[in-house]
């Protein structure tokens, strides 16, 4: 048992340096490894597992809703992405361009995507004609490049992965109700996937997307009480359109504009999973995108018919479950540890006296619960505890949520929770967009995360300037 010890130690406390923790987790649970290339990582097979089973589900949910995969070009020629001058301003800064090729300087530099909607554009500008043509719903999965000047695994990187949704409707109506479905998929996904809860609203003037008329988004809670822009949904209206001059032909037979969506969610999501139900021990996954939902691991597999009764089990989960037996000369306590490590939801413990039973022993790594349940029927068994186990861990992170929100009435109180109370505080606002820098300043950081689809009325004038105040804000830190 030793080993098992060294291995928990090996993870700092969240309590102690969460920050490090954090990095901790992502290293000793394999998630990730650093590359030679500045604020780049490698995703190593457990973590880009993970990322898979992302991409499976929210996959098979844009399709439902008729959204068609497509792939556009890695790079974007200089004079494309000047043509939406909103959009390049806010973009300017992470930009990396490519200015040689082939040992030859080029006559135009190329830009390495931070997003595309410049590409999407200049497509949708030679294929739609026609109101029959509408609407193009189109996704794309892929890696995009943001220089970043301060970088963190999964949730802030140079290159990350993600999927971005880039849609063109005939009426304006027709726009919007998407841009609100997309925010809702990855709301439920949220929810029925990750067992998170969030607070979803649309963003303010000020922290909307480069080129949005409304930029949505939805803002989980981490355990240390800082928020996570886990994903937004943008209305661009007809801006874009009429910069990259796409028009069809109506119902009227008049020349119209378009209406555009755009939409995503990144690797950050593995972020967000690991600070909000991890521990100190390591990670805790959602059954729905482990890698590995049931660890078999053999007790005294050195006797006789042990490892044979254990490849049976296997056989009979595998087919229905991601399983895994670990049939190697580790200690079972050093197995333990790192499935522990990894945030297997369940594991399976299976020895001589089990088999004389008929029984096996499954360990629940959301509360760490043992449980003896016959072998026959462990299909069902296991379908309902993992089931549990995303239930309790949806409770969980609720809870911190609901704990870690607050109200302000006053710049004191706004104040005070800001610097002894990490999390979100709802509080009025009047819509000044100098009353959200001030709040900024004088807090070292709390911005507004979003206002809510639902506002609460916490009172009558704006927290910052005691003006009427129009909405009701979440604010709060964020990665």
């Amino acid at each position: 048992m030793a080993k098992q010890k060294k291995m928990v130690e090996a993870i700092t406390s969240m309590e102690e340096d969460f920050s490090k923790w954090y990095t901790d987790v992502c290293r000793k649970a394999e998630l990730m490894d650093y590359a030679s290339t500045k604020g780049c990582m490698i995703i190593e097979p457990y973590g880009y597992a993970i990322w898979e089973n992302i991409q499976h589900d929210l996959d098979a949910r844009f399709k439902k809703v008729g959204v068609q995969n497509v792939y556009m070009p890695l790079l974007i020629p200089e004079s494309l992405l000047q043509k939406e001058k909103d959009h390049v301003k806010g973009f300017a800064p992470e930009v990396a361009w490519v200015t040689e090729g082939g040992g030859e300087k080029l006559q135009e530099r190329l830009c390495i995507r931070p997003t595309s909607e410049t590409l999407f554009c200049e497509h949708y500008q030679k294929v739609i004609k026609s109101w029959r043509d509408l609407p193009k719903l189109y996704n794309q999965w892929c890696s995009v490049l943001r220089w970043e000047k301060t970088t963190r695994p999964f949730l802030r990187s140079s290159e990350f992965l993600w999927q971005e949704g880039h849609t063109m409707h005939e009426t304006a109506e027709e726009a919007q109700e998407l841009t609100l479905r997309m925010l809702h998929v990855y709301e439920d996904f949220y929810r029925e996937t990750l067992a998170i809860p969030a607070v979803t609203g649309i963003k303010t003037e000020k922290e909307k997307f480069a080129g949005a008329e409304a930029t949505y988004t939805i803002e989980p809670m981490m355990h240390n009480g800082v928020a996570l822009q886990g994903g937004t949904s943008h209305y661009f209206g007809k801006g874009f359109a009429e910069s990259y001059g796409i028009a069809f032909t109506g119902r009227d037979n008049k020349l119209q504009t378009p209406y555009q969506t755009s939409w995503g969610v990144s690797t950050r999501m593995i972020g967000a999973i690991i600070m909000v139900h991890g521990d100190d021990s390591g990670l805790v996954l959602p059954p729905k995108v482990a890698p590995i939902q049931v660890a078999i691991v053999p007790i005294a597999q050195h006797k006789e018919g042990v490892l044979d009764k254990c490849r049976s089990v296997y056989e009979k989960l595998c087919d229905r479950f991601r399983v895994k037996l670990d049939d190697s000369d580790q200690t079972p306590g050093w197995k333990f540890s790192q499935y522990e490590m990894q945030g297997v939801p369940l594991r399976l413990e299976l020895g001589p006296k089990d088999m004389e039973q008929n029984q096996c022993v499954l360990v629940r790594r959301d509360n760490g619960e043992k449980y003896t349940v016959s072998l026959d029927g462990l299909e069902e068994t296991i379908e309902k505890f993992l089931g549990d186990v995303h239930d309790n861990m949806y409770q969980k992170a609720l809870k911190n949520l609901e704990e870690k929100t607050y109200t302000a009435t006053n710049l004191n109180e706004f104040l005070t929770i800001a610097k002894e109370k990490p999390g979100f505080i709802k509080a009025m606002w009047c819509g000044d967009e100098a009353c959200e820098d001030k709040l900024k300043e004088l807090t070292g950081g709390v911005k507004s995360r979003c206002i809510p689809f639902v506002e609460d009325h916490v009172s009558d004038v704006c927290v910052c300037c005691g003006k009427p105040a129009k909405h009701m804000v979440y604010w709060g830190r964020q990665y």
